[in-house]
This record gives structure tokens, C-alpha cells and sequence, in this order.
């Protein structure tokens, strides 16, 4: 009997729902569910979502509710059924049993005891089964063993498994391929067990039908899978009664679900496309070495991909790292259940020739499991969705050509640590960008971050931009049009006015930003500016040519003449206004437009290297210049930083306060 620790999938829900207390503890049998809990999102007549009514400026043009379940495992999720059964505080998988006969039945926690540790083992153990079947390939063939129900079918190079059950797959072949065709109930293990395949005119491994397709990878194994360069002609095959016609586009290639976990080492060669496809839903399990190269997609889950630990080398010669585009094709109907990205844990190295992850519906970046360490090195954008994108967790290090940060609607900084480098804008979302917690540091960008709304309520960020360092921008200006990519900047400008609107919200956290270019705003908003909290501190680099002054010096040196409001754009510029109520701005240059109410402007020549401010608050700045704006501060001047109190910005440099 194979001993085997059943770990079962954690569900995460969309990250907008609002976290809710620890249940009381799990009776010994209960339902999973600790509580429900309904949650209502806000339309805006501009196109945006909030979480409230009141965050939308141009009025609310439709609401949805939707009920969360807490599950009693502290997860959330849209689906009653996701919450897995609960045995003495433990979870029992939505009632399943992997380690049972013919691929798993019905579990039942009131059965005897001898189970229920099987179930909570604290150790993953594989231990071959005696009558489980057994495939040997070799270059002169397979052999198979112990399949006295006939399981296994051989034609030419060709072994298609066609039942239920555990199946264990070893050997070395040049030029073998392995076909599931189940029933649609049917769940398939194949424990690879030192498996050295290859395809020489299709994939090694073609899922056909199941319910779901298990890729057990043996403890301490070496696992190789390669397919051809190009493919045969099309399958022809019958699935639910309906003739099927298809051609397998991956190393491996699936029409159902496929899940990977175990302590082997894997390592896919996709010649002909992608590496790792599923048409549903792809779940990978701590494994410990995964290494995918392919010529388009690393890793493709149509309907999803939800990944829980592991160490991963993703390299994607024409496509993305990471994919899940279920609902991009037009006039597809998706839910929150499908084309997401969902990175619970694991250490990722990923090099894409387009974008590193890519995801439809949403992208999720969570610690349930483990604190994800994810490097994107790509030539198109680092991480984007179509919709949304979430934060929340992670040590995350992006590379790109494109932008580095990407959402076609909204984007969520809730915690983690994200560093960004980019050859276009560092973070962009059309709709709005909301940071809550975590540290965003932009050592490169041309427009650090750009967005409708930016609502900065908490965190840590940074930002050194080319253009401007933040940019609220998009939403069409004439008020009978709906906002949206309406990215109209007044013929490139960064001061002249707009005929986009956009608002940047500020109410918390400590925020650097630096521009150093011609024709560049530090903080511009194509409509308002609002700050009830927060620290922000503005450096202008290079002097700006559109007041009168003009210079083509570094960091560091003297700039043009400007003032305080000597030409358009600069420090900060709105086409609307800058409403100050609370918190701290310092910003530093030659130039600027917009002087906050409640604020001030003043022209005073100062140093790289000089601390600037008041008693209760100051910097000392990498740039010198001749104005200074500020906020919160009652004077302005050279001060002495010691006895202040101080925090380290997300770049390293300091704040000082009293």
C-alpha cells in the first residue's frame, strides 16, 4: 500500500476581498466554511473600480455584489465547494483521497484512524505498490507490468493509458510518446521515476481525457521530457461523444488538469511551441527543481495556473514565462475562476521574449505558502493582466523593455518587495493603481508610474524616471466620453495641458520621486492632486526647457532659471489643482507650476548633499537647484539632521523628522 501525505491545494480568491479574523477552532468534522461575508465593488462612470462609492469622482455607474466564503483554513473564495472538509483542524481536500485505488474515491473523515493519519502525515513518502503498473522504455521499447485489466495499449511508438490508477514510468527512449485517453472521471498518476523521453515527430506526453492528470515526480529522480521540432498530423479521437480533432502544441500537452508535485527534478524541452500546456487548469506543488525551455510559452495554463513552492527556470525563446489567457479571445465569456495566475510560494528565474507572466483575469502573488522570489528578465512587459493584478507578497525583480508593471484596469500593491527596471513606464495601470503596504523601488523608467488613478494610502516607493516620475493620466477630458487607454498627453509635453484627465490620491506611506529630462514633470496629475497624509518628497534632475531655463546636466548639478512658477511644468504640475490637508512635501529643482493650497513655493539656491527642511521634517537632497516646494512645514532651510528621528526611503536614502 503506498503511504503517501495528501497535500491539498490552497484556495485563493481574488485578493480585493478583505481579509477576515481566524475562525474559531474546526470542530472535528465540519463544512470547511467559517463564515460568508458579501463584498461590493463600484463602477465608476469613468471605467474605473473602487471599493467604495465615494472613491469614485465621476459618480458610480454600477455596483456588484459578490459573497466570499471564508474557508476554515483562513483562505477565501467565491465557491462554497473550495473549502476542503475540515478533521481536527486539518483539511481533507474536498472530501478526496488521492492515495486510494483507481486514482482516489470519496474520502469520509468518521472512517478509521489508520486514514485520517495517512490523510495528515507530516512526511511525502513514495513507496511502489505492489501490482501498480509499470512502463520501462528503451530505445528498443516499453515493457509494461501488472496490467491484468488491460490499462496500456502499444501502437508502434505510441502507449495510451486509458483507466484510472497509479502508473510508474522509467527508462530512457529517443522516440516514444505516452497518450492519456480516460474517462472524463478517471484521475491518472504517472510517477516519473527517472523517465528520460523523447518524441521524434510529436509530444511525449498528450492528455487527451481525464478528470485530472497527476505528474508525481519520484523523490530524488532525474526527469527529462523533449518533443519534436514539428508535429504529426492531427489526432482524430472521440470525448464525450463528440469527434475531436487536435494537435498537441507543448512537451506537454492536455486537454484537462494537470497537477506536478513531488522531490524529483524535471526538466521540459519544448522545440515545437510551448513547454508545459494545459487547455484547463495547471497546479504546480513544491517542486524542487523545474527547469522549462521552449520555443514560445514556459508554462501555459488556459484556465489557470497556480503555483504553491518550489524552485523554477522558465526561458520562453518567443512567448511569455508564465501564461493564463483564458477569455482573451473575442466574444469569450470568463469569470473570476479562470485566466489567473496565482503564485503562492517558490523562486522563480524567469527570461521571456515577450511578457515574463501574463494572465487575462488576474494575477495573484500571495505567501500562503512560502514567500515567492520571483527575477523577470523580458524583452516585452515583466508582469501583466488584462484586469487585474495583485501584490500582496513576494521579493519581485523585473527587467523589461516594455513596461515592467502592467494592467489594463487596476492594479494592488498590498505588501512585498519590488524592485523595477524598465525601458517604459515602470508600473502603468489604466484604471488605478492603489499601494497599501510593501516597498516599490523604480531604479529606471521612462514614466515611473502612470496610471488614472494613483491612490497612495501606505508602503514605501521610489521612482528615478526619464519623463515623468508619476504621471495621472487616461481619462478623456470631455466628460460624454468613457475612460479608458485615451493616453493623450498634450502631443507628448509632460506641462503643456492635457485633454486627459487624472487624480492622484495620497494619504499615507513615504514616497520618492525623481525626473531628470527635458520636458518633465516629477509629480504631474492631468486633473487634481489631493494629500491628507504621507511623505512625499520631489527631486528635479535635469533643468526643464519649457519655463525658460535649460540645462543638459546629470543628477547632481545646476540647472536653469525657472521659479516657482516661471513656466509650465516641473516640481509638480496639475492641469487642475493640488489640495494639501495633511502629512509632509518637500520637493527640490529649478522650476515648478502648481503650488499646493496650503503650501508654499520659494526661490533658494541650494546643494547636493544639503540637508533642506524644517525641525519637523526634512531630506537632504541628491540634486541642487533654486526652488523649493513645500508642504506641512511652516519655513524652510539648511538644517542640522542630528537629534532628528529618520526613515530609510525604498531607495536607501533618509527622511528626518521630529
Amino acid at each position: 500500500m503506498r503511504i503517501e501525505k495528501v497535500i491539498f491545494p490552497l484556495v485563493v480568491a481574488t485578493a480585493y476581498f478583505t481579509a477576515c479574523s481566524d475562525n474559531a477552532a474546526a470542530t472535528a468534522v465540519d463544512d470547511g466554511i467559517a463564515s460568508t461575508e458579501e463584498i461590493t465593488t463600484y463602477t465608476c462612470n469613468d471605467g474605473s473600480v473602487a471599493n467604495s462609492a465615494a472613491e469614485c469622482v465621476s459618480g458610480v455607474s454600477d455596483s456588484t455584489t459578490t459573497t466570499v466564503y471564508v474557508c476554515s483554513d483562513g483562505t477565501q473564495t467565491t465557491n462554497a465547494s473550495d473549502c476542503a472538509v475540515t478533521v481536527s483542524g486539518k483539511s481533507s481536500a474536498s472530501g478526496k483521497s488521492a492515495n486510494s485505488e483507481n486514482g482516489g474515491s470519496d474520502f469520509d473523515p468518521t472512517s478509521s484512524q489508520e486514514v485520517v493519519e495517512q490523510v495528515v502525515s507530516e512526511a511525502v513518502v513514495y513507496q511502489e505498490a505492489e501490482g501498480d503498473l509499470k512502463l520501462t522504455f528503451s530505445e528498443s521499447g516499453l515493457s509494461v507490468e501488472n496490467d491484468g485489466n488491460s490499462c496500456v495499449s502499444i501502437s508502434g511508438t505510441v502507449a495510451t493509458i486509458s483507466c484510472a490508477g497509479n502508473y510508474y514510468l522509467s527508462g530512457k527512449s529517443s522516440n516514444f510518446q505516452v497518450v492519456v485517453a480516460a474517462s472524463t472521471e478517471a484521475q491518472v498518476y504517472l510517477y516519473l521515476n527517472g523517465l528520460d523521453l523523447t518524441s521524434a515527430n510529436d509530444a511525449p506526453f498528450y492528455v487527451q481525457s481525464a478528470e485530472k492528470v497527476f505528474f508525481m515526480l519520484v523523490d530524488g529522480t532525474e526527469n527529462k521530457l523533449t518533443d519534436a521540432t514539428t508535429r504529426k498530423t492531427l489526432w482524430k479521437y472521440t470525448k464525450n461523444g463528440e469527434a475531436k480533432e487536435d494537435s498537441t502544441v507543448a512537451t506537454i500537452y492536455a486537454k484537462d488538469d494537470i497537477t506536478f508535485k513531488g522531490n524529483g527534478k524535471l526538466t521540459v524541452t519544448g522545440n515545437y511551441n510551448n513547454g508545459i500546456h494545459t487547455t484547463n487548469d495547471l497546479r504546480i506543488k513544491d517542486v524542487p527543481t523545474m527547469i522549462v525551455t521552449a520555443k514560445n510559452n514556459a508554462l501555459k495554463g488556459k484556465g489557470s495556473v497556480n503555483i504553491e513552492g518550489g524552485y523554477y527556470t522558465l526561458t520562453a525563446n518567443n512567448g511569455d514565462g508564465i501564461k493564463s489567457d483564458e477569455g482573451e479571445e473575442e466574444g469569450s465569456v470568463t469569470d473570476n475562476t479562470k485566466g489567473k495566475i496565482v503564485i503562492t510560494g517558490g523562486e522563480f528565474t524567469i527570461k521571456a521574449q515577450d511578457d515574463g507572466i501574463q494572465a487575462y483575469n488576474y494575477v495573484l502573488l500571495a505567501d500562503s505558502v512560502s514567500t515567492p522570489k520571483i527575477t523577470v528578465n523580458s524583452t516585452g512587459k515583466g508582469i501583466v493582466s488584462d484586469n487585474l493584478l495583485y501584490i500582496n507578497a513576494g521579493i519581485v525583480n523585473v527587467t523589461s523593455t516594455d513596461d515592467a508593471i502592467h494592467s489594463n484596469m487596476n492594479i494592488y500593491f498590498n505588501g512585498g518587495e519590488t524592485t523595477i527596471s524598465s525601458g517604459d513606464d515602470g508600473i502603468h495601470a489604466d484604471s488605478t493603481l492603489r499601494i497599501k503596504a510593501g516597498s516599490i523601488k523604480i531604479t529606471k523608467a521612462n514614466e515611473g508610474i502612470e496610471a488614472f488613478y494613483i491612490r497612495a494610502e501606505g508602503g514605501y516607493t521610489s521612482v528615478v524616471a526619464s519623463d515623468d516620475a508619476w504621471n495621472a493620466a487616461g481619462g478623456s477630458a470631455d466628460g460624454s466620453t468613457a475612460s479608458g487607454s485615451q493616453w493623450n498627453g498634450g502631443m507628448g509635453m509632460g506641462g503643456m495641458q492635457s485633454s486627459s484627465k487624472g487624480y492622484i490620491i495620497i494619504s499615507g506611506g513615504y514616497h520618492y520621486l525623481y525626473a531628470a529630462g527635458n520636458d518633465i514633470d516629477v509629480l504631474d496629475a492631468n486633473g487634481s492632486i489631493t494629500q491628507t497624509g504621507g511623505v512625499v518628497i520631489l527631486e528635479m534632475g535635469n533643468g526643464n526647457s519649457q519655463g525658460g531655463g535649460s540645462s543638459s546636466r546629470g543628477p547632481g548639478g545646476m540647472g536653469g532659471s525657472g521659479g516657482c512658477s516661471g513656466g509650465t511644468g516641473g516640481i509638480i504640475d496639475t492641469d487642475e489643482s493640488y489640495t494639501f490637508s495633511g502629512g509632509i512635501l518637500l520637493g527640490f529643482g529649478t522650476m515648478n507650476e502648481t503650488i499646493p493650497t496650503g503650501g508654499n513655493c520659494t526661490s533658494m539656491s541650494f546643494s547636493a548633499g544639503q540637508t533642506i527642511g524644517a525641525s519637523n521634517a526634512a531630506f537632504t537632497t541628491s540634486v541642487s537647484g533654486s526652488v523649493v516646494v513645500y508642504a506641512g512645514i511652516n519655513s524652510i532651510s539648511t538644517v542640522a539632521s542630528s537629534g532628528m528621528n529618520s526613515v530609510t526611503l525604498a531607495n536607501g536614502m533618509t527622511y528626518y523628522y521630529k
